[in-house]
């Protein structure tokens, strides 16, 4: 445990809490690192100090704003410290009786029981102490060192030594599981590059920081190293590995020309790489610092335990004192006795369990997400997660591939199909427009090879398609309105996509079908949101309608929604449904409205979709629409694991504290409820961080 008290926290680049201004220190070292203490970047963040504040202050036990790592030098001391009190108290308590017939009593109980208890108690008396001069009166030191000093009053030793023992052990190991469910994310900031190799202009290489350079400097990437900055292949060619930051495992293929993203790893070629962005705006940082902010996010669970915490322990203090008070004033036994119960509720009263493992719940969900390539920004879109019952998604880019491709080469009578497809490359050739690019993709496969040299003249028709003039011949291609225009009946088509009708001197040679190119995740993808009992799922885009009819009807998509306008994809959405209770899906760029709008905006961001990072509440890094079962997957049983923490910290405390009420439970019992409880609940959240999505 983090023995601290968020209470010192004034701001950002302020002391943390761990360490008070007085001298206090924590009973382990730690290492603290925050997201606002220069450019490093931390896995905690000191945004909104109010609302972080978990409590600390009343309890004194891990918060999520503080990181901890311990050298083995920590642990080997700790555990050596652990393993000695642990040998004297056992053979205290097994041999105690025949030990004093042999050496004077006072010798055993100072060797058997206070040794361990000072060994084991007194960081947690010192820190107790300090505690108290600085008005923190309700703090686990202040509690466990009061309970087992009055325990020691009443003549209670060897309860009093295994509380102190136990409390430490169960510390440790805390500390260790919680230790282990931030590795997830921690894994994620492990990608950020630390060396860029510069080529300064004399041709020489010198190693900076990728903070120090800017756009338009060249550096190179040797194979085997972490590309340091967003930029584009100006020579070389190699593969890279995009995994760090996706988690897709395939290679992708680099080319002079290509783009490539700061974090992803250049595995087989030196590249010379030209910068395009700052490493401040470059996809890592912007990746980094969103899973850095999302720890300062809290959902709305977490801010009701919060809230709890800060009255639970001076509540169960006011209740301990009340018990030890009012039952022997009015005469129902001994006030030794009813100060033992009172201690009891002392030790239970500490909030630990809620207070370490809800954040770490979340943290393990955030992080389960993050190796999935779905970066999620904070605990409240995980809540909010559960209870999407609609499903909205955008077209291009997220259920297809925004490419377009021919599908169908349907000549004429008396025409060959490679004089239909030569004629149209040659109208294309020189357009720009996606569908031309597509009909030329299509020429190149089939190995059609077109000399644009030969056309003398060319007119683009808006709306409706090209004019050609190429040595002897007119040439069209476009769509139906074109053919009518020049006189020429156009080919009945009833396949779905967008038609190209071809004719050469006022002859049909007939069309060719271009449809944009279906994601072969995405039908499996729409399956599983229903089994996850997602009841409506809607298409929302701004294609044609007889563009998008197609995939909404081979996707079997209840509603489709074409022809909309950017600013009313938000209208559309607002009328399928609740929008607390509805999820869209799009990419980031032109649907930034809706992205708000949404109770839950999913960005397919792909790598370089800035607009992704900045507008939604989740960013799916490969553009895989199977993220999207998988991120409902990982919320649910996120809030379930969260929900079985607070179910079994409040049950099994409450039971102990009405047996300790009752003389049924006495310290040994009330150690377990405190330090047990707290130990079983980190390591359910841990749960949290390994979640299945199958």
């Amino acid at each position: 445990m983090s023995h601290c008290s968020t209470d010192e926290h004034e701001g950002c680049g302020q002391d943390c809490g761990c360490k008070p201004a007085d001298g206090l220190t924590p009973l382990h070292a730690h290492d603290h690192t925050h997201a606002c203490a220069g450019n490093v970047p931390a896995t905690d963040a000191c945004a909104d100090e109010k609302e972080t504040d978990c409590g600390c202050s009343s309890c004194g036990c891990h918060s999520r704003e503080h990181d901890h790592a311990h050298g083995s030098g920590d642990d080997k001391r700790e555990l050596l410290l652990m393993g000695a009190s642990a040998l004297l108290f056992a053979t205290g308590m097994l041999v105690d009786d025949r030990m004093a017939q042999h050496v004077p009593h006072w010798l055993v109980i100072a060797i058997f029981y206070v040794l361990p208890y000072i060994l084991c108690g007194y960081d947690v008396l010192r820190l107790g102490l300090k505690s108290i001069l600085n008005k923190d009166f309700f703090n686990e030191f202040t509690l466990m060192g009061g309970a087992t000093i009055a325990a020691i009053a009443l003549g209670e030793l060897p309860e009093a030594v295994g509380v102190m023992l136990f409390y430490r052990i169960g510390e440790f190991v805390q500390e260790r599981a919680a230790g282990h469910s931030r590795r997830s994310v921690k894994a994620l900031l492990a990608a950020r590059p630390s060396i860029a190799h510069q080529i300064v202009d004399d041709g020489s290489i010198r190693d900076v920081k990728p903070e120090d350079l800017g756009p338009g400097s060249h550096i190179l990437v040797r194979p085997g190293e972490k590309i340091p900055l967003d930029g584009t292949v100006l020579e070389g060619e190699s593969q890279v590995d995009t995994s760090p930051l996706t988690g897709e495992s395939v290679p992708l293929r680099l080319l002079p020309g290509s783009r490539v993203h700061a974090g992803t790893i250049n595995l087989n070629g030196s590249l010379r790489v030209e910068v395009t962005s700052a490493f401040a705006e470059s996809s890592i940082a912007r990746i980094l610092e969103m899973v850095e902010n999302a720890v300062a996010r809290k959902a709305p669970t977490e801010r009701f335990i919060t809230r709890v915490a800060r009255w639970y322990t001076p509540a169960v203090t006011g209740l301990a004192l009340l018990v030890a008070v009012i039952p022997p004033a009015l005469g129902f036994g001994a006030f030794s006795e009813w100060l033992y119960r009172a201690l009891v509720l002392l030790v239970i009263s500490c909030p630990c369990a809620l207070l370490i493992s809800i954040p770490l719940g979340y943290f393990g969900g955030i992080g389960a997400a993050s190796r999935r390539g779905i970066l999620i920004k904070g605990g409240a879109v995980l809540d909010s997660l559960r209870d999407i019952r609609v499903a909205a998604l955008d077209k291009t880019g997220t259920l297809t591939e925004g490419v377009f491709e021919v599908n169908a080469v349907l000549p004429a009578q008396g025409v060959e199909p490679d004089e239909l497809l030569t004629t149209a490359a040659l109208a294309e050739s020189r357009s720009n427009h996606p569908i031309a690019r597509s009909v030329m993709r299509a020429a190149l496969e089939a190995n059609i090879i077109t000399d644009d040299a030969a056309i003398t003249g060319m007119r683009e028709i808006p709306g409706k398609g090209v004019e050609v003039h190429a040595a002897d011949a007119t040439l069209l291609a476009g769509n139906a309105a074109l053919m009518e225009a020049y006189g020429i009946v156009p080919q009945t088509v009833t396949i779905p996509g967008s038609v190209v009708q071809v004719a050469s001197n006022g002859r049909l040679l007939g069309a060719l079908v271009v449809a944009d190119r279906l994601k072969p995740q995405s039908p499996e993808a729409i399956e599983e949101l229903r089994l996850l009992g997602v009841g409506t799922i809607a298409m929302l885009t701004g294609d044609r309608a007889e563009q998008a009819h197609p995939v909404a009807e081979r996707l079997k998509l209840d509603i489709l929604k074409a022809d909309l306008l950017p600013e009313d994809k938000a209208g559309a959405l607002e009328a399928i449904g609740p929008v607390r209770n509805t999820l869209f899906v799009g990419d980031g760029i032109n649907d930034a409205p809706v992205l708000a709008t949404a109770g839950v905006g999913v960005a397919m961001g792909g790598l370089g979709a800035e607009a992704a990072i900045e507008t939604a509440d989740v960013v799916i890094l490969d553009d895989n629409p199977a993220r999207l079962p998988e991120l409902l997957r990982i919320a649910r049983r996120t809030r379930t694991i969260v929900w079985q923490n607070i179910i079994m910290a409040l049950g099994i405390k409450s039971v102990f504290m009405g047996l300790g009420i009752f003389g049924l439970s006495g310290l040994w019992e009330a150690v377990f409820a405190d330090v047990g409880v707290a130990l079983m609940a980190v390591l359910n959240a841990a749960r949290a961080g390994k979640i299945d999505t199958q």
